[in-house]
């Protein structure tokens, strides 16, 4: 029998908290992070609401202790100030001493600054550093150089199931005895290019997002980061650690549909969830809890609900989507999900699905809209990407 991953150290960033702790007071008081666009000048500002992390720049390159002359961007940034706050929860003191790797996901890469600097990098010689941290693989390489990491470094962007496909990979790592432990999870900054983008794809919302409600009109964009580290059991325990939660399961599909779309049976969602369970070795009914995907657009929400359904068909369990608190984080959403299904395990609560009114007419499910405190020992979390890209991760209690 394949020894069992366990997560022994958490670190989050979000527009509700800058700690692991401040996210949880805040889901737990549903206090929303959402609100109007400050970072940058948009012709959209005033018109949408986002979730900003309410530290500044300057604000996290004093807290990582950089040089002011650093080619961080922000997505870097606040990859590494999760990423930190993970290994320091792990207790890990010299991270080299075991065999550790990094898997970090991003879908804005370093376009948070390259964009500022497109038209005068040619000109200006003191922007060109912020082109060299455009590509994807930056800001991982940034996220190891701050930790002093020196094994597997590695960049996943497969759209939002990014950082749920950084767990998976990471697990797998471990599984296959490649690595000791290894740090997962995904990091992604506001920026003019994806706000940009998904209006042009006409699902934002002019308010505040309302996952699974009949009359939701779009996402709220996010800005976040969120990391985990995994290790094997047997590794934990001889170090004494304390063992957050476990990663039981997990399943990857894709629905072969659309370029943005998803199926409107769900069918990569469907199977991911499927693939997972088996995994897990559970049947539908042994989940207390499922942290849904949840975007509030109109294709989602259909398509995610249809599939929950056809899993679990007369038995679904309690169900919310996080995005109303934090928005849509994109390449981060599966490792901000995770973080607070081990939240939803640790403290015996499903956190409520804000600012929903009304069934949707297709469905039969409605999410839970209060807080609630129960038994939670397994939680299902879904994470559904562009290219129909489908992840699903079940976590356990240990």
């Amino acid at each position: 029998m394949q020894e069992r991953i366990v997560i022994t150290g958490m670190g989050i960033v979000s527009a509700i908290g800058n700690t692991v702790e401040e996210n949880y007071q805040a889901l737990i008081s549903g206090q929303s992070g959402i609100g109007e666009l400050t970072l940058f000048e948009s012709i959209h500002k005033g018109l949408i609401k986002v979730g900003e992390v309410k530290l500044t720049t300057n604000e996290l390159i004093s807290s990582l202790n950089l040089d002011c002359d650093n080619n961080y961007t922000r997505t870097a940034l606040l990859g590494a100030y999760a990423a930190r706050e993970a290994v320091a929860q792990a207790g890990i003191q010299d991270i080299n001493a075991r065999t550790t790797g990094l898997i970090s996901s991003t879908s804005v890469g370093g376009m948070d600054y390259t964009e500022k600097y497109f038209h005068s990098f040619e000109t200006d010689a003191s922007s060109r550093k912020y082109i060299d941290s455009q590509g994807a693989g930056d800001s991982t390489e940034k996220i190891a150089e701050l930790l002093g990491l020196q094994g597997i470094v590695t960049t996943i962007s497969t759209a939002c199931s990014s950082a749920a496909n950084a767990i998976m990979m990471g697990s797998r790592l471990l599984k296959a005895g490649k690595l000791d432990r290894v740090i997962v999870g995904g990091t992604d900054a506001l920026s003019k290019f994806t706000i940009n983008g998904f209006n042009t794809l006409m699902i934002l919302t002019d308010g505040y997002n309302t996952p699974f409600d009949n009359n939701r009109k779009g996402l709220n964009l996010g800005e976040a980061a969120a990391y985990l580290v995994l290790e094997r059991e047997s590794n934990a325990l001889e170090e004494g650690k304390d063992i957050l939660g476990i990663v039981s399961g997990y399943g990857n599909a894709n629905d072969a549909y659309h370029q943005t779309a998803s199926s409107e049976n769900g069918e990569g969602a469907f199977l991911a969830m499927q693939i997972a369970l088996q995994m897990a070795n559970l049947s539908p009914s042994d989940i207390d809890y499922i942290n849904a995907h949840g975007t509030a657009t109109p294709n989602n929400d259909l398509s995610e609900g249809r599939a929950i359904q056809r899993v679990f068909e007369n038995q679904v369990p309690v169900f919310s989507s996080t995005k109303p608190y934090t928005g849509h984080t994109l390449a981060a959403a599966g490792a901000i999900e995770a973080v607070y299904s081990i939240l939803a395990m640790r403290e015996g609560v499903v956190f409520p699905n804000l600012n929903f009114s009304t069934p949707m007419e297709e469905l039969y499910i409605t999410p839970q809209t209060t807080l609630l405190k129960k038994e939670v020992h397994t939680v299902l979390s879904n994470s559904f990407g562009f290219g129909g890209n489908c992840s699903t991760v079940v976590f356990s209690k240990k």
